[in-house]
């Protein structure tokens, strides 16, 4: 019973995380799936988003200026991994490595030391809202109306003629060439929006926890793969809206699976343990299932022998 009670407690609070962390798992899911290139720059992106937005507020920007400049450095990092694959014609995960690497020592320029305090500024919850931040109601549903609005937005351009062109590219790169479509701005422009993604969730966390780190982006990436593999398994790949659902709900349900984990007793310093588990456990479901329905079926046929 006390365990219910502990998961009840902790449904809103990482039902608002997961919010913020479904364009991360968005930004994730974007080069993985949608452009067939996979990306780490999330680990970067993210954390640039928060520290620009961070440092901003501290000297007197306004919330939302932070935000966009956060979002505008987590584009240029991704276009930057993009840049660095496709040029000197290097792996994407490489690229993203050393952009990644490169974008720590950014992070400690742009805030001059490890970590800033924001609970003395402005945030954009409370200008929306005064009292929106220590609210979970209010910051829930102002979280769910953006992730609403990126669902509704990117669906609408992937139905278009760029938006064709650009999944025209993950599909069959080959063929997206033959038919006159520049690739290299495609994957360019792809990464750098995924990275954006990332960025302006970061600038949404750190107003929401009402500080600024260097190390946030510490295991981001796994958290969005795990979300967009478990949302992938619920709604399928087979049209552009369940892929674009998949990272959401994917969030919502990986972070109750946090939940459930918390208030199972388990130490918050074993979920890196646990998400790592998980996700392996989630890309060996394909492969195990079908050798596991064959020694059943095996052992069927001994028994009728």
């Amino acid at each position: 019973m006390d365990i219910l009670v502990r998961f009840y407690e902790l449904v809103p609070v990482t039902l608002a995380q997961s919010l913020i962390y479904a364009f991360v798992a968005f930004g994730v899911m974007l080069p993985f799936r949608l452009l067939s290139f996979p990306d780490l720059t999330s680990e970067g992106s993210f954390p640039i988003g928060g520290c620009i937005c961070g440092a901003l507020i501290a000297v007197g920007f306004h919330p939302a200026l932070a935000m966009l400049a956060g979002t505008l450095g987590g584009f240029l990092a991704g276009t930057a991994t993009a840049m660095v694959s496709l040029k000197f014609r290097i792996s994407s995960l490489l690229a993203g490595i050393i952009i990644v690497t490169m974008v720590y020592s950014v992070n400690l320029r742009i805030m001059g030391r490890s970590n800033i305090a924001l609970f003395q500024f402005d945030n954009i919850f409370d200008l929306i809202y005064a009292g929106m931040n220590n609210t979970l109601s209010l910051k829930i549903a102002f979280l769910a109306i953006l992730v609403v609005l990126l669902l509704i937005l990117a669906h609408a351009f992937l139905r278009t003629e760029k938006g064709i062109a650009f999944r025209a590219v993950g599909a069959n790169l080959d063929m997206a060439e033959a038919q006159g479509i520049h690739s290299w701005w495609h994957i360019v422009l792809g990464f750098g929006f995924a990275g954006g993604f990332c960025a302006f969730a970061g600038a949404m966390l750190v107003q929401s926890q009402g500080f600024s780190d260097v190390n946030i982006g510490f295991g981001v990436l796994i958290n969005g793969l795990a979300a967009v593999i478990i949302g992938e398994l619920i709604t399928g790949r087979s049209s552009v809206l369940r892929q674009l659902l998949a990272p959401v709900i994917g969030a919502i349900v990986y972070f109750q699976i946090i939940s459930v984990c918390l208030a199972l007793g388990l130490a918050p310093t074993d979920l890196k343990f646990a998400t790592g588990a998980l996700v392996l456990l989630m890309l060996a479901a394909p492969k195990l299932l079908p050798r596991l329905r064959r020694g059943e079926d095996k052992d069927r046929i001994r028994e009728t022998v």
